[in-house]
């Protein structure tokens, strides 16, 4: 199950709304006019290569540094005018856990706590839900700099959470995390949707932005190439591809070229597939599926199975970045201030 199943498709209230964002260091545009609209209780993920823009863009949004022109609101506060008073409803995860080695996990939220004005007992009893609901508990008294890369991370995502912010940025969450605890901060941010925060998610695992993002957005050389959902992007993209599975394998050349000679419209094209038991057919609609069946029915060919798919969000960022997808974090601009800190 993914994310996208869970969260219904409706307008809802608007968590952040950034229109014409530009940020320059240098000559050169790190942010080049960004838009951006994400949804209250729901999770927009920002894809793009490196040093596309997306740390940059996550540290306007957070207060770490001031745009050069445009406009952004986060929770009804504008991210250049009001600065305080949106960092006590925001959290921020960077690409790099960034606890206090030094401290212990416990003291390390529990000092957060403080630092938010929250009382001696309010931010003990914080700190010891959170340890809780990440699975630190056992090790709340040894120092963070004990603990596996793991571990820290699900500190750093757990000090985030200290404030209760009604808006999180989750810059790179799980670089460099094994598949276990990447599942597990998966899950928690799940969560978090659940009851209610909106999570800004920048990432280059294609995996996680089809697990968590309901909403996309692709990000390359500082400008917005694509938005939508992950099945939009896709179907606009590559449209789909039917696969035919004949009865007989050996029918693949001659359904090929039944296909072929059949003159229907919109077929680009029909070759047996890498699995050397099935038919690939590019197509762009659901009449074309129907007409391929009838013609290969019509052939008296037998079909085993039948079936369609998208293209995979690995292809739909060549396809539209150009770029391969890959797991390494972006350097620039790296950050790891945690969110409502006045």
């Amino acid at each position: 199950m993914t994310l996208i199943d869970t969260i219904p498709d409706r307008p809802g209230n608007t968590a952040v709304e950034v229109r014409g964002l530009v940020k320059h260091y240098g000559t050169t545009k790190a942010l080049d006019g960004v838009d951006l609209h994400v949804r209250e209780g729901t999770v927009l993920g920002v894809l793009g290569p490196n040093g596309a823009g997306k740390t940059t863009l996550v540290r306007c949004l957070s207060t770490l540094i001031t745009p050069d022109a445009g406009t952004a609101t986060v929770a009804g506060y504008d991210v250049v005018r009001q600065p305080r008073g949106l960092r006590r409803v925001i959290g921020l995860t960077g690409q790099y856990a960034s606890v206090d080695e030094k401290l212990p996990g416990r003291e390390n939220l529990y000092m957060i706590g403080r630092l938010l004005d929250l009382s001696r007992r309010a931010a003990r009893e914080r700190a010891d839900e959170l340890l809780e609901r990440f699975s630190l508990t056992d090790a709340a008294k040894r120092p963070a700099g004990t603990y596996s890369g793991g571990m820290r991370r699900r500190l750093d995502l757990a000090a985030s959470l200290v404030g209760r912010p009604t808006v999180l940025y989750l810059d790179e969450p799980t670089t460099g995390l094994d598949p276990r605890t990447r599942n597990e901060v998966w899950a928690e941010v799940r969560s978090m949707v659940g009851e209610g925060t909106t999570v800004l998610l920048t990432t280059q695992y294609m995996e996680e932005a089809e697990q968590l993002a309901h909403e996309l957005t692709v990000i390359d050389r500082g400008k917005v190439i694509e938005s939508g959902r992950v099945d939009q992007l896709k179907a606009r993209v590559g449209g789909r591809t039917l696969k035919i599975r004949p009865m007989d394998p050996a029918d693949l050349p001659a359904m090929a070229r039944a296909l072929a000679e059949s003159g229907l419209d919109g077929i680009s094209g029909s070759a047996p597939g890498d699995d050397g038991e099935s038919l690939s057919v590019p197509i762009l609609a659901d009449v074309q599926l129907t007409a391929v069946i009838g013609v290969l029915a019509a052939h008296g060919f037998g079909i085993a199975d039948i079936g369609t798919h998208l293209p995979s969000l690995d292809e739909v960022f060549l396809a539209i970045t150009g770029a391969p997808a890959n797991s390494a974090p972006e350097e620039a601009g790296r950050s790891g201030r945690k969110g409502g800190t006045a």
